[in-house]
């Protein structure tokens, strides 16, 4: 358990510094940008505790808040997905899979793995850029927003989840 907590602390640093140093840095009309770090929710394991799931989620999206200046929205946004993950993850597993699977491109299969982590990456920008503008005033930039948004932060996401071991 402490090596699972330290490993998780030092993916926690390195993708709030990779969003906060990187990431954050693109921005493509002004409302596209990267949302990486919702990587850190998506691999949670399957029988991992959901309050231990929620706890880091938190603190990603706290992390993300601070050094990005967008108070609360991340925060929210990541426990939200964090919440949902493990329900969305239990549609997509063989039933005869083992009780603590990692969720990853190799163990679920690349197809189911593209639709959870497309369902996890939509949910997340849908929450966050709903928040940002709190209002529906300019809905044509809400949805670039949000469907810019997802294609970047997948496209992220699918490399890095094909070059993980």
């Amino acid at each position: 358990m402490m090596m699972d907590s330290l490993r998780r602390l030092l993916l926690l640093v390195l993708f709030c510094l990779l969003q906060a140093l990187v990431f954050n840095r693109i921005r493509i009309d002004h409302c596209i940008m990267p949302l990486f770090y919702v990587y850190f929710a998506i691999i949670f394991p399957r029988n991992y505790p959901k309050w231990a799931s929620l706890l880091w989620a938190f603190l990603m999206g706290l992390g993300i808040d601070a050094f990005s200046n967008t108070p609360g929205l991340a925060s929210a946004s990541m426990t939200l997905v964090a919440f949902v993950q493990p329900y969305l993850l239990e549609l997509f597993l063989p039933r005869d899979a083992e009780e603590n699977i990692k969720c990853s491109a190799k163990s679920l299969g690349t197809g189911n793995f593209v639709a959870l982590a497309s369902i996890l990456v939509i949910i997340y920008c849908v929450v966050f850029f709903t928040l940002e503008s709190f209002s529906f005033f300019n809905w044509l930039n809400w949805l670039e927003s949000i469907g810019g948004s997802a294609v970047l932060t997948l496209i992220l996401v699918f490399t890095f989840e094909s070059v993980r071991k």
